[in-house]
């Protein structure tokens, strides 16, 4: 899945390692600290419902800042230029807003546990088993992607064997999710988030002075790749050709809506952040309060691919010499002294970490509340559902290593993950819109419609793309497509089922669907909330400007 070329080992020293020690020490730290606020499984699996909106807010954008990610985009940059910004500033920023917006009144309003659950309310046990098994399935699937990668980063640049890596990160993630539960977690994903800046901001600010400024740069990459490789939108025209194998089309519809809201409105990983915040109002603003940090984020991992294609020109250009996935840590190799080095040795284990986390904690929510409670062991007392999601952790994080390998068929880190986004993200995104908004939406709807898109995506994807039915200039195009396929497929089947079955009673409706209310979940603003920085509609409409200015430079 990760290629790392021979010659990139890192020369650490005792002060890297202590830095990286004491930071081991002080995740331990933190989980048995958390540990003293678990005493249901709510606490466990969802911190209780007490935590401040800029602890969930940091939590949700670190928990998506994996080292995947950090990896995976700074390739894309050197691979694709300025394209990549696509994945922010139209493939995140929207969607977030409009889960904070829209969404979330209805997820933590309704005091559901997780995402399957609240399909449980609107469309019934058929369709909450399969959204669960889904969940499931790709938790541990990206769980295991993130190991898989630390390890052969770690491989690389310090000489570890994959499984110490491997062992010795599930363990830790392991440890501190058992012990505190959700609140470790999140806890250490806001340490997380900090740790990692620290690493990639010197990088990002010593690499841009190496080439000569801003201005060096960008002379340096049109001189050698042309002036549409720092823009985001020109060659994107229907029929035109670009590296990243999509038109203003599929980048808007495919990735800006399809995938983009699929992922960040459904994804169980990102929304248990804002469900375990204190109250509806900073449930809102969790993942608003994400969406600016987000926006920044191109600037110190999306720029750093693009230093490393001017310090090293034969980025990708071989087989057997560096490739695009070598961009971070041929900088962190040439750039960093001891001490900044560990720390951004820190700052890469960290992101693993927070990555592998996400996901191991929210597959012990979903595995223990919507499978294992509900289906196999109903009824058992609330100290019961607290062992087993510990448990659970375990397995979980033993399953996560085990699927590290299937990973391993995959040549390129962020192809394997958006291909898993459009086989499960994107039919859950199609089922919640549509059930939300249209009343007459039948339980059979939803079933079928999440069995049929994802499908869809999957006959899309591995027959008429991967057999060469169609033709497709590239994986990253193949997934915008397998989203289109996905979304329209699984609507036209909801719209199909809902008009020759029976809806569900209105009565049973209310708070699942959009101009309706729960009744007693009222909720009063705690204090401070009707601040007017506070307000949910100008943190979200302050995020997509921010993000549409951000387009200009890369527009002209």
């Amino acid at each position: 899945m990760i290629t790392l070329a021979e010659g990139l080992r890192l020369p650490t020293n005792g002060l890297d390692y202590t830095i990286l020690a004491l930071y081991f020490v002080v995740v331990l730290g933190i989980g048995f600290a958390a540990r003293r606020s678990v005493r249901t499984s709510l606490d466990f699996f969802l911190s209780g419902r007490s935590l401040p909106a800029w602890v969930t807010g940091l939590a949700f954008v670190a928990a998506n800042l994996g080292a995947t990610e950090i990896l995976g985009m700074a390739a894309n940059g050197a691979q694709y230029g300025a394209y990549t910004v696509h994945w922010y500033w139209i493939g995140a920023i929207p969607a977030m807003v409009f889960l904070g917006l829209v969404m979330m009144p209805f997820y933590y309003g309704s005091k559901v546990r997780s995402v399957p659950e609240f399909l449980l309310h609107r469309f019934g046990p058929s369709s909450h088993l399969l959204s669960s098994l889904i969940f499931a399935v790709s938790s541990v699937l990206i769980a295991g992607v993130n190991l898989y990668a630390m390890a052969i980063v770690l491989q690389a640049l310090l000489g570890w064997p994959q499984w110490v890596a491997i062992v010795v990160a599930g363990f830790f993630v392991l440890a501190y999710i058992t012990i505190g539960g959700l609140s470790s977690a999140i806890y250490n994903e806001v340490l997380q988030f900090f740790v990692i800046l620290a690493a990639l901001i010197p990088l990002t600010i010593v690499g841009l002075k190496r080439v000569g400024g801003w201005d060096g740069l960008t002379h340096s990459l049109t001189s050698s790749h042309g002036d549409a490789f720092l823009t985001a939108w020109k060659g994107t025209g229907i029929g035109e050709g670009n590296p990243l194998g999509a038109n203003w089309l599929t980048i808007v519809l495919g990735l800006g809506f399809v995938m983009s809201f699929g992922y960040w409105t459904t994804n169980f990983a990102e929304v248990q952040r804002a469900l375990s915040a204190k109250n509806l109002s900073a449930a809102r603003r969790t993942p608003l309060i994400a969406a600016f940090p987000k926006i920044f984020i191109p600037m110190v991992v999306v720029v750093p691919g693009l230093i490393a294609l001017v310090m090293e020109p034969t980025l990708g250009k071989s087989t057997d010499g560096l490739q695009y996935n070598d961009a971070i840590p041929v900088l962190m190799r040439d750039l960093l002294p001891n001490g900044v080095l560990g720390i951004a040795v820190t700052g890469l284990l960290a992101a693993f970490m927070a990555g592998m986390a996400a996901n191991v904690s929210s597959f012990n929510t979903v595995f223990t509340n919507d499978i294992w409670a509900a289906y196999l062991k109903k009824g058992r007392e609330d100290a019961y559902h607290l062992r087993t999601g510990r448990v659970v952790t375990a397995v979980g994080v033993l399953i996560g290593m085990g699927t590290a390998f299937i990973a391993s068929s995959f040549s390129n880190i962020m192809n394997y993950l958006q291909t898993l986004f459009s086989f499960f993200n994107v039919p859950l995104f199609v089922v919640f819109i549509i059930g939300m908004f249209w009343k007459r939406t039948s339980a059979a709807a939803g079933f079928w419609g999440l069995l049929s898109g994802t499908a869809a995506a999957m006959v899309n994807y591995f027959w008429l793309y991967k057999q060469g039915v169609i033709s497709i200039p590239s994986d990253q195009g193949a997934n915008f497509v397998s989203s289109i396929v996905a979304f329209v497929v699984g609507a036209l089947v909801m719209v199909a089922v809902t008009l020759v079955t029976k809806p569900k009673p209105a009565e049973s409706l209310a708070g699942l669907v959009y101009g309706t209310r729960s009744p007693g979940m009222e909720e009063l603003p705690a204090e401070g909330d009707d601040a007017w920085y506070r307000k949910p509609a100008l943190l979200g409409w302050g995020a997509v400007v921010v993000a549409a200015v951000c387009y200009l430079p890369f527009s002209l």
